[in-house]
């Protein structure tokens, strides 16, 4: 079950231009492991972050029996395991598949769904996503071609809150009030049916592929291609037989995503520096709805409890845990990669030098230029140099909105240099 994961290439001619990818992406999942110093990597993806009990409790004990009895979150509400052995691979696949994780051996690392996590909780959007996100999976896992997508290309399922809008999905479907529903593609969008939403984003997909294909430097994402390269996803969409109408594609304003506490039936918390261990990871059980939620901003929602006090008692015993459970907590919004000793490019312990922010933009720790697990949109940059200290960016990323097919990126950066293990004050200023 083990599969080799060769080396990647991303050369960009003249600066400014698309990188041309000559090989395919070596991106991690749960069958093909990463080699890392502290052991093998495996990444699982869930669609929409969904979990039921049984599934929680199998990657508890994967974690305690095959890794470092940590899982870690991403920044796509997927879960890594760290450390596992070299021969791990054929049981870790069989948990998994027993549990229903694996729905499709072909499709695992392609399964990169986010969805709004309070959808059909809070009644603040205007459908629950969740369900396209379950269909949306079965219709990935059943075509052929959705495989010749890269294991980074995402799908963002927005209730029209605004919260997932802005992770940088390369398809977004956005509910809108009167069962119709938004399917973007970097700069075009196209209003559809709501029923024909999770179709309209496989056809998307697949327009892209089309245009990937005739580009010919293997983007991997909407914005790698060129600017010329247009998506014809209107010529998709009709020819899928799907309704759509041109639509305004930044329709919706980005909102920040839910602070820990009582939401409605639920509990949110997050977990620090987006990592629990074993014992952390089973304070969230039972779970009440036999659902779980884990979030695009390392954090699990636990809907469906009867009332509110039965959901402060969870709270409580999840604050005991070590989850951040208070809204005005320091920690909220601060991440680090994995750092030393774990990844060998890693130029210092930067789990162990994080320290607490200040509130405001989200702050990202990173022991190398790859910057692993850094957030989407505008975030603090804290970046070890190798030389005892840290280089902090203050990355504002404005987006081109013309009608192309992508956005072009921009950043508007501001750049400090502070020493290992700075202040509070200092680190996110």
């Amino acid at each position: 079950m083990l599969a080799a994961m060769p080396p990647t290439r991303a050369t960009s001619p003249k600066q400014g231009e698309p990188p041309i990818r000559d090989r395919g992406d070596a991106c991690p999942g749960a069958l093909r492991l990463h080699r890392a110093d502290d052991g093998r990597l495996a990444r699982l993806r869930l669609p929409g972050g969904l979990l039921t009990s049984r599934q929680a409790e199998v990657l508890a004990t994967a974690a305690e029996r095959l890794a470092d009895g940590n899982l870690s979150i991403t920044s796509r509400g997927n879960i890594e395991l760290r450390g596992l052995g070299e021969t791990c691979g054929g049981e870790l696949s069989a948990l998994l598949s027993q549990a229903g994780l694996l729905p499709s051996e072909r499709h695992e690392r392609i399964r990169n769904v986010v969805a709004s996590p309070l959808a059909g909780i809070d009644r603040l959007g205007h459908g629950d996503v969740q369900l396209w996100a379950r269909e949306l999976d079965g219709l990935l896992c059943s075509e052929g071609w959705t495989a010749e997508l890269s294991g980074r290309f995402l799908f963002a399922l927005d209730d029209g809150r605004g919260d997932v809008v802005g992770l940088g999905g390369d398809v977004t479907l956005i509910a809108e009030s009167g069962g119709t529903a938004i399917v973007r593609v970097g700069g075009l969008a196209f209003r559809v049916a709501g029923a024909d939403a999770p179709r309209a984003a496989l056809t998307a997909a697949r327009a892209f592929l089309a245009a990937a294909t005739a580009a010919g430097n293997g983007a991997w994402r909407v914005w790698e291609l060129p600017r010329e390269r247009r998506v014809d996803l209107a010529g998709a969409l009709e020819r899928a037989g799907i309704d759509a109408v041109r639509a305004e594609p930044w329709s919706v304003a980005r909102s920040a995503p839910q602070a820990p506490g009582v939401v409605g039936d639920a509990v949110v918390v997050n977990a620090p520096l987006g990592r629990v261990t074993a014992a952390q990871w089973r304070a969230l059980l039972p779970l009440p709805a036999d659902e779980l939620r884990v979030t695009p901003w390392r954090g699990f929602v636990v809907p469906g409890f009867a009332d509110e006090a039965a959901a402060r008692e969870r709270l409580a015993v999840l604050a005991d845990a070590g989850h951040i459970t208070d809204a005005e907590s320091p920690w909220l919004g601060v991440g680090a990669c994995t750092g030393r000793p774990g990844c060998a490019k890693s130029l210092s312990d930067v789990r162990a030098d994080a320290v607490p922010g200040l509130g405001g933009l989200p702050v990202h720790w990173s022991g190398c230029e790859r910057r692993c697990g850094h957030p989407w949109g505008d975030w603090v940059d804290v970046l070890a140099t190798g030389d005892g200290q840290y280089e902090v960016t203050v990355r504002i990323v404005g987006e081109d909105r013309a009608p192309m097919t992508g956005g072009t990126l921009t950043e508007t950066v501001t750049t400090a240099r502070i020493p290992t293990k700075p202040t509070a004050t200092t680190a996110t200023r």
